[in-house]
């Protein structure tokens, strides 16, 4: 058990839980953990410790070994937690057993993130792409009879005959989950048809791992107000923004972050949202360069773009927050270990991150250190796709 939060009133208390095991190493398991607090204080709640186990596989009945859970409970119960999160995702069995044991609310993964989703969600268009989501998570899920629907269904006239009042809850959420699906299928062809109707102007893509500073990029590039905010999945509706650099015009979206093991469900219910990536023509890969384990954020945008069908456009990798190195180059006598805290602005330049398969540009969008760099190289990715399409638009450039 490692303890390093600090509780703070009118919160949910919540403890974490993490395994070890042969997918999972220790040093992950612990950056996966800090990722998981991140989330937990995005969604409103306190974590104030977690627990850590070394398994083989998770026990199929309460997905921790019997010791742990023991030990899970003890702290529970003494400091009146309200919530346990676990990293990994946890089966029907699994969840009900636990809530048997702990007597407390139990989620997963999953379902922290859909309610960090559900939060966020402003628009219409958002919140029934979150809304189908969560049903397609609870309808394998449901386990405790009735009340959770109780007041969404009025009660009266919607039970068949012998039908079960779980029975009921599952008819419900399937027919709300089909009532989701033809909705979003609706609104989809009506933002195909707003995307065709952009004509055949060059289409520029922010993508990147949440929190990595997309939404502040794209208020710089743009000139404009997309709300931007130091928290997991800020952005959920994707943004678009006419932009021009030196009289040459384009379109720049914003859209929402990647996240190790993203919900397959919000991958499916955000379709729409992910195909301004797929018909993107140009991609800004942003990365957070002063995060300790940019290089796994940068595989998993890179696995979830091959997914899309998207990673053999033209992309830009932008390492973002420079400004968060501190070496001084003047400093010879400095005995500071080198890190990636503390190069120099040429020295990651001149090293493996600038020497990538993608053109590379190291920018602090806070601080617009080198903005003028990006511009360049943006203007010139988009000028070949322009030159392209419009041969004779030459006095342009």
């Amino acid at each position: 058990m490692q303890k390093f939060y600090t509780s703070e009133l009118n919160k949910e208390k919540a403890i974490l839980i993490g395994v070890i095991n042969q997918y999972q190493q220790e040093r992950d398991v612990h950056e996966y953990l800090e990722e998981l607090a991140f989330l937990t204080e995005t969604a409103g709640a306190d974590p104030v410790t977690t627990f850590i186990q070394k398994l083989d596989s998770p026990n199929p009945r309460t997905f921790v070994g019997s010791g742990k859970l023991q030990e899970i409970e003890d702290y529970v119960k003494r400091n009146e937690i309200d919530l346990v999160i676990f990293d990994d995702d946890l089966s029907p069995t699994q969840l009900r057993n636990l809530e048997k044991t702990l007597q407390c609310k139990i989620i997963d993964r999953t379902n922290l993130i859909l309610d960090i989703f559900a939060k966020r969600a402003k628009t219409s268009y958002a919140k029934t792409q979150v809304e189908l989501a969560q049903y397609q998570y609870l309808l394998p899920r449901l386990t405790r009879l009735w009340t959770h629907l109780e007041r969404q269904r009025g009660g009266i006239g919607l039970r068949g005959p012998g039908e079960s009042e779980l029975e009921t809850d599952r008819r419900i959420i399937r027919d709300k989950i089909a009532k989701l699906k033809e909705d979003l299928k609706r609104i989809d062809k009506q933002m195909a048809t707003q995307r065709k109707g952009r004509g055949n102007i060059v289409r520029v893509a922010l993508v990147g791992y949440t929190n990595v500073g997309k939404s502040t990029l794209m208020n710089l590039l743009s000139k404009s107000d997309v709300f931007a905010e130091n928290k997991l999945f800020a952005t959920l509706d994707t943004t678009v923004r006419k932009v021009v650099i030196s009289n040459l015009a384009f379109l720049l979206s914003d859209t929402v972050g990647f996240i190790r093991k993203l919900p397959h469900h919000l991958i499916e219910s955000f379709k729409s949202t992910l195909d301004e990536v797929r018909e993107a023509d140009v991609l800004i890969h942003v990365a957070d360069i002063s995060h300790p384990n940019f290089e796994e954020q940068i595989t998993i945008v890179n696995q979830t773009l091959a997914e899309l069908n998207a990673a053999n456009k033209p992309i830009l990798l932008i390492f973002n927050k420079v400004d968060a190195y501190s070496y001084d180059q003047k400093d010879d006598d400095d005995l500071t270990p080198r890190t990636n805290k503390n190069f120099t602005f040429e020295e990651m330049k001149n090293s493996w991150m600038a020497n990538c398969s993608y053109k590379t540009v190291f920018i602090s969008a806070t601080e617009r250190i080198n903005i003028e760099e990006l511009r360049n190289t943006l203007y010139e990715e988009v000028k070949k796709i322009h030159i392209q399409r419009y041969p004779f638009d030459h006095f342009l450039y």
